[in-house]
């Protein structure tokens, strides 16, 4: 988590396992497991365009990503025994684009979150722009194009 988005908070999309949230570079996935949960009870697969986990042998998430990421840059966590967290590098990271699900057939985003997580990349955005101001608690207004700002993206 970077310091903006502790500040800013984070804009999650909840799921039948977890929650799944965004930046400007990265995919957060976030399942919930049986308490005690190791790391050779988890198999996950990162692909370009595909993934696949499963944890003691039940598929828990499976499908071609929204979007392609860099497979080789994503890595998947156990934290406390009980949360596997997945992070995935979104490929396109030079056009910054907001994911409007997180599998292409499934988990896709309701317009509330989506306009949120879209607001808040749009404040990272201006962040990254101008490090010497601080835009966690900024409001931002407008048509958002293809998760992006309201100018151009």
């Amino acid at each position: 988590m970077t310091h903006f988005d502790e500040k800013a908070g984070i804009v999650q999309a909840t799921t039948p396992w977890g929650s799944w949230s965004q930046t400007m570079d990265e995919i957060v996935i976030e399942v919930n497991v049986e308490d005690g949960t190791r790391g050779r009870d988890v198999t996950c697969d990162i692909k370009p365009s595909q993934i696949t986990l499963n944890v003691k042998g039940k598929t828990i998430l499976k499908g071609e990503l929204f979007r392609t990421v860099i497979a080789d840059d994503s890595v998947w966590t156990i934290e406390d025994q009980r949360l596997v967290r997945l992070t995935l590098v979104k490929s396109s990271r030079h056009v910054k684009t907001c994911w409007e699900a997180l599998l292409k057939d499934q988990y896709a985003l309701d317009a509330i979150t989506l306009q949120n997580m879209q607001k808040k990349m749009a404040l990272e955005k201006y962040q990254r722009q101008h490090p010497g101001f601080d835009f966690s608690g900024a409001d931002v207004t407008g048509n958002y194009v293809d998760g992006g700002a309201p100018d151009d993206y």
